[in-house]
């Protein structure tokens, strides 16, 4: 089995859209991965996605409501096949965080699609337009991603 961690800053908008979005593509396709999300930042520990983005994921077949947020550890590095952060400054953040011995592949998201954008942009403050960008662009991602985890199974 395959293990996934998405990330972005509180774990509320971007990391559980994608991976909402990602375990939905993974379950279509009957791989064998297991999936979590996490935030570099510990301000919405426990709590569900924000509820626009939930709103967004929903209305394109993804229900995240069963998500709740947490914040990455050192031990994630070792739990997961993939980390994959949403944009450069969780990036860093992470390989900060990193350790060693890391057995994990970090990368940025998106770099598992063609997509001309590096960053999935964080649609907190912004309006509801940014929220369905979000889902495009993970969507995009994640079929790249299931794509290469495939095949190298």
């Amino acid at each position: 089995m395959t293990s996934v961690l998405f990330v972005c800053l509180g774990n509320i908008c971007r990391s559980p859209t994608a991976e909402g979005v990602f375990r939905a593509m993974a379950a279509q396709a009957g791989a064998d991965v297991a999936t979590d999300s996490a935030g570099t930042a510990s301000w919405h520990r426990g709590k569900s996605p924000d509820p626009r983005s939930q709103a967004a994921a929903a209305a394109a077949g993804y229900p995240i409501d069963d998500l709740r947020a947490r914040q990455v550890s050192t031990e994630d590095f070792h739990r997961f096949d993939y980390i994959l952060a949403m944009d450069q400054s969780n990036f860093d953040d992470l390989e900060a965080l990193r350790p060693a011995d890391s057995t994990a592949k970090l990368s940025l998201f998106l770099s598992h699609c063609d997509e001309p954008a590096t960053e999935v942009p964080d649609p907190y403050y912004g309006e509801a337009d940014g929220f369905a960008e979000v889902i495009r662009l993970v969507e995009k991602a994640s079929a790249g991603l299931l794509q290469d985890i495939t095949s190298r199974s």
